[in-house]
């Protein structure tokens, strides 16, 4: 099943996926996304009988669709090795540097971030380049939605937590995350800016997808493929990333967490370069297109 939230005559609704062209209105159920996903699995059943026999009806192009949920937290991984590596190889070639070798750290645990829950927005939204930066990237990633609250979950319990799984852009402004990385914590103002994190267009529900989950993922930048792979590269599984973040900390029903970037699924990788009106596709299998454009503020 997917879900999502649109904009229809002014108003916010969360909706379900009839088929390409229709959308299950359900907003007269739930306030939002965050709502449905706390409503816990008795409210994924009472919607897929309404989709047997769809009520409240609304045509897909009728509407504009926006951030599929507002996370009530937000914590983004590092998992992909191919991404990590590449990196420090390009950033090895511009500093003349040997490359620097990967910390153990990051094969014996998942390393993760929490980010700014209050910047996301939608497919078809449009990025505001920040004033402050210079190089801006994208960064395609598998998210998953939780849907259960838990503390000190086992691995093998994991998949009983998640709700779903959408697309995830991290923007990045690199020269701004460049400089205060270099101060041993962060990222801070490479990641955190109004409109830099993008979720959607769907979130699919996790009874569609298999774990561990192996789906093609694909970056385009104005309709030429720039790079991507495959999320069944991730050195730590999902299951891996709830066991490790629960411990001694409760998750709540309505997080996000990014696998962090399969490898070639940025420009950084790639010594690539966006510039002012570029529009960013990220496809990922059974999901969908996560498409915007980045403009600079003012242009």
């Amino acid at each position: 099943m997917k879900l999502g939230t649109v904009e229809h005559q002014g108003q916010r609704k969360v909706v379900a996926c009839i088929d390409d062209d229709t959308l299950l209105d359900l907003s007269g159920d739930y306030a939002d996304m965050v709502a449905l996903v706390q409503a816990g699995p008795s409210a994924l059943d009472a919607i897929r009988a309404r989709l047997a026999a769809p009520d409240t009806v609304i045509a897909m192009g009728e509407v504009t669709m926006r951030c599929p949920i507002m996370p009530v937290q937000y914590r983004d991984c590092m998992v992909h090795e191919a991404h990590l590596q590449n990196a420090y190889d390009q950033m090895s070639k511009k500093t003349g540097n040997p490359a620097p070798k990967i910390p153990q750290v990051w094969y014996d645990q998942p390393v993760y971030y929490k980010g700014n829950r209050m910047s996301f927005i939608g497919s078809g939204q449009d990025v505001r380049w920040p004033t402050y930066c210079d190089w801006m990237d994208f960064e395609l990633e598998l998210a998953i939605v939780v849907g259960k609250d838990g503390r000190d979950i086992q691995a093998d319990q994991a998949d009983a937590h998640i709700f779903g799984y959408t697309i995830l852009n991290d923007m990045s402004a690199r020269d701004a995350q460049m400089v205060e990385m270099a101060g041993g914590l962060g990222p801070a103002k490479g990641k955190d800016f109004d409109t830099g994190n993008i979720l959607g267009p769907w979130i699919v529900t996790a009874d569609e997808i298999a774990s561990p989950v192996a789906l093609a993922m694909d970056a385009y930048v104005n309709g030429e493929r720039w790079g991507g792979g495959n999320s069944d590269a991730m050195h730590h599984s999902f299951g891996d990333i709830l066991a490790h973040v629960s411990q001694s900390e409760t998750i709540y029903a309505g997080e996000v967490i990014g696998s962090g970037t399969v490898g070639t699924g940025c420009g950084l990788e790639l010594d690539k370069r966006l510039a002012d009106g570029d529009r960013i596709d990220l496809t990922i299998e059974k999901i969908g297109t996560l498409s915007n454009t980045i403009r600079k503020v003012g242009a």
